[in-house]
Order: C-alpha cells, then sequence, then structure tokens
C-alpha cells in the first residue's frame, strides 16, 4: 500500500472532528472521501498532509511512519497538495507559480511545463500573466499544474470543482484522469459526488468523523445511489 491510515483521531482544540479513520490506498488509485459538510474529510487530508497532525493513531506512507513529519518532508517524501482556497502567488507569473513547485521527477519522465500545458492549454496562453489576475476556474488549474510540477507520487486533492463552470470541471476531470495514466494515487475531497463518481476507482463515505463506507467504484450510478442513500440517513 501507497498509504495506510491507522485509527487517526484529529482535534481542532477540543473539538474531536476525525474520529478513528483506518483506510489503506494502494498505488495508482484515485480514492474519493465523501459526505457533507463538516464530516471531516478535508481534517483527514490535512492530517495525511501535516498541516493538522492527528493526535492519536498512525499514518504510514511507502512503508515509513510519517505521523510526526512536518509537511515539507512529506512532499520532500512524495505528497502533493492542492488545497481548497488555491493559494496561488497572486503578483507572480503563471509560469513563476509553476517554477515555485518545480521538484525533479523520482521516477518516469515526470511532469513539466510542456506536459502541463498539453492538460491545461489556456496556463499556455496565460504564462505571463500575474496569478491574481485569473478567473477562478483557471487560478484552480494553476493550484493543481503548480501541486503537479513537483511530481508527487501521492496528490492531495482538496474540493477541485467547488464554484467551477461545467466546462472547467470537465478540464479537471480530464487532468485527474491523466494523473492516474501517469502512475500517480489521487486522494480527492470533493462535494460533488457526480464529479468524484466519475474519476475515483473507490469511495469512502465520512459521518461525524468516521467511516460509514468504502466502495469499490466499479459502477458510478449505483455508486452514487449507494452514496445519496448514505447521505440522506446522516
Amino acid at each position: 500500500m501507497l498509504l495506510e491510515l491507522e485509527d487517526i483521531h484529529t482535534y481542532y482544540g477540543d473539538s474531536h472532528v476525525v474520529r478513528g479513520v483506518s483506510l489503506s490506498f494502494p498505488e495508482r488509485a484515485v480514492i474519493a472521501l465523501l459526505g457533507r459538510n463538516g464530516v471531516g474529510k478535508t481534517t483527514t487530508l490535512r492530517s495525511v498532509m501535516g498541516l493538522t497532525p492527528p493526535r492519536r493513531g498512525r499514518i504510514m506512507f511507502k512503508h515509513t511512519d510519517i505521523t510526526t513529519w512536518p509537511p515539507y518532508e512529506r512532499c520532500r517524501m512524495g505528497m502533493g497538495w492542492v488545497p481548497e482556497d488555491r493559494q496561488i502567488f497572486s503578483r507572480l507569473t503563471v509560469m513563476e507559480n509553476l517554477n515555485i513547485g518545480r521538484r525533479p521527477a523520482t521516477r518516469g519522465d515526470g511532469w513539466d511545463e510542456e506536459k502541463i500545458f498539453t492538460y491545461f492549454p489556456i496556463l499556455a496562453a496565460r504564462r505571463r500573466q500575474l496569478g491574481g489576475t485569473l478567473s477562478g476556474g483557471e487560478q484552480q488549474m494553476l493550484t493543481i499544474a503548480r501541486a503537479l510540477m513537483g511530481n508527487p507520487e501521492l496528490l492531495l486533492l482538496d474540493e477541485p470543482s467547488e464554484g467551477l463552470a461545467p466546462q472547467v470541471i470537465l478540464a479537471i476531470q480530464e487532468i485527474v484522469l491523466g494523473m492516474q495514466e501517469h502512475g500517480m494515487a489521487v486522494l480527492l475531497v470533493e462535494q460533488n459526488t457526480r464529479f468524484a463518481l466519475s474519476v475515483c476507482d473507490a469511495y469512502c463515505v465520512l459521518d461525524h468523523g468516521t467511516v460509514v463506507h468504502v466502495g469499490q467504484n466499479d459502477d458510478p450510478d449505483k455508486s452514487y445511489e449507494v452514496v445519496e442513500r448514505l447521505l440522506s440517513l446522516s
């Protein structure tokens, strides 16, 4: 397994948000964390990245215990992070934002600007434009592209489709599917169930910080029915 969570408990102050989550993620898989707002999806993702470390439990990445590692060491080991609020450098150009994220590939030919621009041609056209002047969809593309420039083995994607136009969501769908083709695993947090199930191999439904269902996504329509039924009961 590429990533294993073992009985993770994460808090914000006295608030117990993630309550005993245990999950395993194989290489090259796209796994979606689904559930209503406030059930612990983003906090689980932040726990994996080390931004909100768990107080109990263990996180294994590539068979190494990284539970207490800071985020930058997890990044060096092969994790990439795409936050919900994008966090681009608004006063830097698109190309400068991409260069900040650049790290050499540890296997294969990796991601560089040429491959990025193949998937996101709008960023090629905007390469000299300041990040702060991009549209919301273009900024989301830039955030994902910057993370890919780090050539991670595991990409953590937090709500990539939120607030975006349908055509932009389709572009992000294509890039997520492309990541898997290039040997990358993706852990995806999404409110848009249809989008998540269009790209994931398996999914996990959270409720009140606990795992209530794990399923293989062999049939997205059937998976959607299962997820919607679970969400209606929560």
